[in-house]
């Protein structure tokens, strides 16, 4: 069983790969002051250098799960989303609400990838 995990800390690592899958832990924006729209393209600018750094990329994806703080932010969390996943290739996707790990955090994701093969 060959699994290589990368930035590993005590709780969790940043991406797991096993067998040509790649699991991103949840991500969050760079800035949480800021309105749902900035935090969910900061949010999708991680998610992007994270599958870069393992190996994959957006048209990659195989699902995505997005948890939001309210369902009052769908719709622009959607516009962000629409215009960031490339035409035919949107992964399957669950989006719930979720209690955040911070109070000002609006979103957070988490990704599986396939990786790159050539």
């Amino acid at each position: 069983m060959n699994i290589e995990r990368m930035e590993t800390k005590q709780r969790m690592s940043r991406i797991v790969k096993h067998n040509g899958v790649i699991y991103l832990c949840g991500q969050v924006c760079a800035d949480a002051t800021q309105d749902i729209t900035h935090q969910t393209q900061t949010m999708l600018d991680k998610v992007d250098s994270l599958l870069i750094q393992a190996g994959s990329d957006r048209k990659h994806m195989l699902s995505a799960t997005i948890y939001l703080k309210t369902m009052d932010d769908f719709a622009k969390m959607n516009e962000v989303w629409d215009n960031w996943v490339p035409e035919g290739y949107a992964p399957a996707r669950a989006c719930v609400t979720a209690d955040m790990a911070r109070e000002a955090l609006l979103v957070e994701i988490s990704v599986v990838a396939a990786e790159i093969t050539n």
